[in-house]
């Protein structure tokens, strides 16, 4: 096409007369350059830029109006440079009126078409200038069919976009390229990372060209010329506005598209570094790598770019906090709104800090979300029965006694007392001990008999070998696949019983490891331990008793996992899965009672003292459990129906309201027996299918909420020592009050990320678990040095290689050795 970029745009704007107008233009393509063209005015050359042209010599001028700088103002040199770097062809070259309107306007159009018009880019031929392309090539000119140059697949649609999709690796829409250079992965994993920064750059942009706020990066004369088109655009209507806005760039102001650069390995490396750097000097733990706001703290300093300042101690320790503060007390207002509906559970978290003192988290439960509460130290209190009531109505009273449901703790003497105190004194909600503490005291129970506490000796002996030499852990890794024989647990116990299962299930893989050539070449396997590790390995009356042991165990776990379901109610289950722990075990003995009655015995203890008439009550509104045909209503759960009806709803009306639209739930009558309802049974859960299947029997309806909306167990997440620690032992007001708030904000920021929408979040990620790690406090037994080896008094694992080793444990000289030995 002959006659440049305007008449290009008359193509495409239909305008008859010089040119064929272009049938296949979108709508909207066209109308913007119908606007385009029509408030177009060609400029008149003014004086100083003759004189540029025919060669004469003169200061760089102003470009914004015509306004020339005044060398002898230092500001103004500084401003007619920045001019020059966004519009320097204009000044220095001799380009006629024309050719500098569309220099003018090639920014603008681009970024404008770029969001408004981004649906109509396949319109558009692809630009060679595109990253990706230097990476595929288009089969057959067709840009909707591109090859990839390393695997050579062909990609059908999505374009270019498609493209270096596949070779950054970013699941979802293509798979990955297995083939690609690990240096071009992660240029376009950082191309595409800055895709959506660099378009919210250009968004706010243009808004600040569209009269929204003046740019800051504008010199002197340029803004206070802006503000007077700023003002006389306020001033008319839209239409007036739109011409301003355009007359404005078309007199020589281009618009800077901003550019993100793609970050070199070598940048990327002195970032991780400089990451890494902090953390270590710091003394900030690994662990909170796994936090959800460390990549959007990344995020948010790369979107403000270079010379960003990090905020500095009074900062964090005031504004920056009290903001924070706010915010979540904002978060636990919505959660208290719907305590009226669905009622709560209060949580009274026990433990001990590094000082020894007594400390008590209190934590609210509702399944909207959990919010902490306050921290309080009872080192003073605990065993008074009288002040631990006070506290614990204090907290009563701060969340509404009408409000609570359940009262949940430990089984310590004291809690239970003033537990019970309360109940008899409310008499509108239930005290119980919690699941994961019942579970624990079961197991704890476990360890202590002869057989159970032998066996696990012996498997921890097995995983101390394995964890303490480098070479043995990569051996071990290889033969399974990578996975390791240690489960993590907050509870030491619980750990205990999920390892010894893992290891039983990695018995093969074990006694592979332990018969293969690499393992009998090699230094460990002749010295006294490896022997003995190896001879356990490959007892059978070692994997008799872990079997044994399992059976009793793995129905124990499985009750763990249903109470500590994240954020989703538990009471509805927790009665059925322990009435199912006895029948499990029984079974996996064979029906042999007499096996198992010692193993039983210890759970039965236990049992008794968790018991509680919501827990019945909560099986019965179960629909998945209730309309099993195995069911039955026994004499507990009758009582605990009935003990909750007259607990929770002390309306009389209601209480009768209950007892007689009841049957229609046992029968299944109206809304119950709809189609829906009956699918529902299984895949709703059940305070979700009250809400929806019950709403003829509203007081029926509310009670059953109520009870199925409750948890069972403590929340549980890894506590701060520090913030238990410093909030305690401070005894200044003003610091008091500030550890308070820090306090408060740092267990409800960890609290929202357990939420459901935290944890559908693409930034949202399964917490690593590195169990040689000083953070890893529950592995101790597990992954302790095993002592000496018999060589000489020289301890293996903490020798000091003295030679280079190969992958398959050989020096360079040809002696067999470990990572971590070398013997002539």
């Amino acid at each position: 096409m002959i006659g440049g970029i305007t008449r290009f745009k008359k193509h495409l704007a239909s305008k008859r007369g010089e040119i064929k107008g272009c049938e296949a233009v979108p709508k909207e393509v066209r109308e913007i350059m119908a606007h385009h063209l029509a408030t177009r005015k060609p400029r008149r050359p003014n004086k100083r830029r003759r004189k540029i042209a025919e060669g004469t010599s003169a200061a760089p001028a102003s470009t914004n109006l015509g306004m020339e700088s005044d060398a002898s103002d230092p500001d103004m040199i500084d401003a007619g440079q920045e001019v020059l770097t966004f519009n320097e062809a204009e000044v220095h070259s001799q380009r006629t009126a024309e050719q500098q309107f569309e220099v003018a306007t090639r920014g603008f159009l681009d970024a404008f078409a770029s969001i408004q018009y981004k649906d109509e880019q396949d319109f558009m031929p692809p630009r060679a200038t595109d990253v990706g392309w230097a990476h595929g090539v288009m089969v057959n000119g067709d840009r909707q069919k591109i090859e990839c140059k390393y695997c050579h697949k062909v990609i059908l649609g999505g374009g270019i976009s498609r493209l270096k999709q596949h070779l950054a690796g970013e699941r979802g829409n293509i798979a990955p390229c297995d083939q690609v250079p690990d240096d071009v992965k992660a240029q376009m994993q950082q191309h595409l990372g800055f895709k959506g920064l660099e378009n919210c750059s250009i968004q706010q942009t243009i808004e600040e060209y569209n009269g929204d706020a003046p740019n800051a990066t504008s010199t002197s004369s340029i803004a206070a010329s802006y503000k007077r088109r700023e003002k006389d655009v306020n001033e008319g209507n839209s239409n007036k506005r739109k011409k301003v806005d355009m007359l404005y760039i078309t007199q020589g102001f281009a618009l800077p598209k901003p550019t993100m650069p793609i970050a070199s390995q070598e940048n990327t490396d002195q970032a991780d570094t400089a990451v890494a750097k902090f953390m270590y000097e710091a003394g900030i733990p690994l662990t909170a790598a796994n936090s959800l706001y460390f990549q959007r703290m990344a995020d948010a300093i790369a979107a403000v770019g270079p010379g960003y300042k990090m905020p500095a101690y009074h900062s964090l320790k005031g504004k920056l906090l009290s903001r924070c503060t706010t915010e979540l007390g904002e978060f636990s207002k919505e959660l208290r709104k719907s305590w009226e509906v669905t009622g709560c559970t209060v949580m009274v978290d026990r433990l001990k800090d590094t000082a020894g003192r007594s400390i008590i988290n209190f934590f609210v439960y509702c399944p909207k979300g959990t919010m902490f509460l306050r921290s309080v130290d009872v080192s003073h209190i605990e065993t008074n029965l009288d002040d631990l009531v006070d506290l614990f109505e204090s907290i009563i009273q701060d969340v509404g006694s009408r409000n609570i449901v359940h009262f949940l703790s430990d089984s310590a003497p004291w809690y239970k007392a003033a537990g019970k105190v309360l109940m008899d004194k409310y008499k509108t909600f239930f005290w119980s001990v919690c699941v994961n503490h019942c579970i624990e005291l079961m197991l704890k129970g476990l360890c202590e008999m002869d057989e159970v506490n032998g066996t696990m000796t012996k498997a921890k002996k097995i995983s101390q070998f394995l964890y303490n030499d480098a070479w043995l852990l990569d051996l071990l890794k290889k033969s399974t696949e990578g996975k390791d024989i240690i489960r993590p647990a907050m509870a030491q116990s619980v750990m205990d019983f999920l390892t010894l299962q893992n290891i039983f299930s990695f018995r093969d893989s074990l006694q592979q490891m332990f018969t293969s050539n690499t393992w009998e070449e090699s230094v460990l396997s002749k010295q006294k331990l490896g022997k003995d590790v190896k001879d356990i390995v490959f007892d059978l009356q070692f994997w008799h008793s872990c079997g044994k042991i399992i059976k009793v165990s793995e129905p124990l776990t499985r009750v763990l996992c249903i109470a500590d379901s994240g954020e989703k109610p538990s009471m509805g289950f927790v009665f059925d899965a322990f009435e199912k722990v006895k029948r499990d075990i029984i079974l996996a003995f064979d029906n042999q009672e007499s096996d198992c009655l010692r193993y039983l015995e210890v759970i039965n203890h236990v049992r008794d003292e968790f018991h509680s008439p919501l827990h019945a009550a909560a099986c019965y509104l179960n629909p998945s459990i209730f309309y099993n045909s195995k069911f039955s209503i026994t004499n507990v759960i009758q009582k605990g129906l009935l003990d909750c009806i007259e607990t929770l709803e002390p309306d009389l009306t209601a209480q009768d309201n209950i007892t007689k639209h009841k049957s229609f739930y046992e029968d299944a009558l109206g809304d119950f027996s709809r189609p829906m309802a009956l699918r529902g049974r299984e895949t709703l859960h059940p305070a979700t299918w009250w809400s929806m299947y019950a709403s003829d029997y509203p007081d029926l309806q509310r009670y059953a909420v109520r009870i199925l909306s409750q948890m069972c167990s403590m929340t549980a997440f890894k506590r701060s020592t520090y913030i238990n620690d410093r909030v305690h032992s401070s005894k200044n007001r003003i610091e008091a009050a500030t550890l308070n708030d820090l306090t408060f904000v740092h267990y409800n920021l960890h609290l929202q990320q357990r939420q459901p929408v935290a944890t559908e979040s693409k930034d949202f990620k399964i917490e690593e678990h590195d169990l040689i790690s000083p953070d890893n406090c529950n592995a101790g037994d597990w992954i302790d040095d095993p002592g000496m080896l018999e060589m000489e008094g020289i301890n293996l694992l903490d020798a000091t290689p003295i030679a280079s080793i190969d992958k398959v444990g050989n020096t360079s000289d040809g002696n067999l050795v470990t990572n971590d030995l070398v013997t002539n």
